[in-house]
């Protein structure tokens, strides 16, 4: 009966540690679903934040006083530049150039495996032993036919033997003449081969084409290389890029509407847009007689007045400055104040006042600016942004000063 009545007791120890479990899985609930809370916020304002284009602001001077008639952008290119490859298909051993590194015409660049042309080097040196040898032979045996002949010869006068003996002997000396002569041309073709079989030893050394600077390395020993692409992708098709930095001139891009603002050899002043303060003089090579029918625009060739600064680099973003034709004004370089060009796209009209939003960071900040001439797609800032400031040109209609954005 005792021990029925203690089985009619209520555990109170266990009820406690059960509701205790449950505070602690609902607490726990709660932390897991707020930091989920958070992420999904903070995932939530990052996607609102807007992905806008911009642009730098181009900086010109005209060298001399001379205004300015055109502006444009253009790249640094390269009129000598190539991808060294090989003339045959083969694994490359050895690579001896490095990316930057200055290299000279003629300079071992790789090296292939040349193990087969070597043996075929050396079985076309052999059958060019052999072949002359063989010659040795016949001439020896011509010079016995030929003194048999004469002693058949003086034999017949004293009638000692028939023609028929004579005739022999002659037949054989002209035999052996003849194969004389063939066997000459046999080494001929044997020292031919020999020249084939070194040259293509030679092919299996990669030399410079060129002086110049490696501005890639695009192989590694142990590769395939070709002089055409194949092997699926697997076989390379260069070793390195040489580019000729005596050769480095401008490409820009001009509008078919203001083309005829362009002359050859007219003076162009450039700045680089990693050094906007670097004013490089220039001056029109000449204008490709083509046209772009997809962009409208004509290339025009510019030359660097100077050559050798390493901060010219291939492919660098450039803008240019084209000069107008004549004499200088009176005023001087130093009356000369630079002048700032935005894209077009870049102006906004708020309330009348025109303003720009100037990318700073992961932020934009509004600013009125005062405007002067167009030139084509530009237009020319007198107060309000700096060069090398990038202005959006593209970006949502109710952008605002201090909103976040991501630049392109």
């Amino acid at each position: 009966m005792a021990a029925s009545l203690d089985e009619l007791k209520i555990d109170r120890s266990r009820n406690g540690r059960s509701w205790v479990g449950r505070i602690v899985w609902l607490v726990l609930l709660l932390v897991v679903t707020g930091a989920g809370a958070a992420a999904g916020w903070r995932w939530w304002e990052e996607a609102r934040i807007p992905v806008v284009s911009t642009a730098a602001v181009r900086q010109t001077v005209a060298a001399d006083g001379q205004p300015t008639v055109l502006n444009a952008s253009g790249y640094v290119t390269a009129r000598l530049q190539s991808t060294v490859s090989s003339k045959v298909t083969g694994r490359i051993v050895e690579v001896l150039v490095e990316e930057g590194m200055a290299v000279t015409e003629g300079q071992v660049l790789a090296r292939l495996d040349d193990t087969t042309e070597r043996s075929y080097l050396a079985l076309a040196e052999a059958q060019l032993g052999a072949a002359r040898g063989a010659l040795a032979e016949l001439e020896v045996r011509y010079e016995e036919a030929r003194l048999d002949l004469d002693r058949q010869r003086r034999l017949l006068e004293q009638r000692l033997i028939g023609q028929a003996d004579l005739d022999a002997a002659q037949a054989e000396a002209d035999s052996l003449r003849a194969r004389i002569g063939n066997q000459r041309e046999q080494v001929v073709v044997a020292e031919r081969e020999i020249d084939v079989r070194r040259t293509a030893l030679e092919d299996t050394v990669i030399r410079a084409p060129f002086s110049g600077v490696a501005i890639s390395k695009d192989a590694q020993p142990g590769e395939m290389i070709s002089p055409v692409s194949a092997g699926g992708g697997f076989t390379r098709t260069g070793v390195c890029t040489i580019v000729d930095m005596s050769s480095l001139e401008i490409e820009v891009d001009v509008n078919e509407s203001y083309i005829n603002r362009v002359s050859p050899a007219q003076r162009v002043v450039a700045t680089l847009d990693a050094y906007p303060d670097w004013e490089i003089p220039a001056s029109v090579i000449t204008t490709i007689p083509a046209a772009d029918r997809q962009r409208a625009t004509v290339l025009v060739r510019i030359a660097f007045d100077e050559l050798g600064d390493p901060r010219i680099l291939p492919d660098m973003g450039i803008n240019v400055a084209f000069l107008e034709a004549g004499p200088p004004p009176e005023e001087t370089v130093a009356d000369a104040a630079p002048r700032f060009w935005v894209p077009a796209e870049a102006l906004r009209n708020d309330g009348g006042t025109q303003v720009v939003f100037v990318a700073r960071g992961d932020t934009v900040e509004r600013r009125a600016v005062t405007t002067g001439l167009e030139d084509g797609g530009d237009v020319e800032v007198l107060a309000g942004v700096a060069a090398g400031e990038r202005v959006v040109i593209e970006g949502p209609a109710e952008l605002a000063d201090g909103d976040r954005v991501v630049a392109d």
